[in-house]
């Protein structure tokens, strides 16, 4: 995947915090530590989206659902 720059705004005191953490080798720069941060960022916002979604679900239909075709071809499945 390609990078692009960009140029953004932040604020003085989570840039210092950023440069504190590159001083102390948890970064090897200031464009890593604000990739990371905004790829789990990103990350969290989608499992949160997938769990609310989720959440909607009716558990007894989506059972009844994913068990529909199974009943007539039980006879066929090997036993074990």
């Amino acid at each position: 995947m390609g990078k692009v720059k960009i140029a953004i705004s932040i604020e003085k005191e989570v840039l210092s915090e950023i440069d504190g953490m590159v001083m102390g080798k948890v970064f090897p720069n200031r464009s890593q530590a604000i990739q990371k941060a905004v790829e789990e960022k990103v990350e969290r916002i989608n499992k949160n989206r997938l769990a609310a979604e989720c959440s909607k679900l009716d558990p007894q239909f989506e059972r009844a659902l994913a068990e529909e075709g199974l009943a007539g071809d039980i006879e066929k499945w090997p036993e074990y």
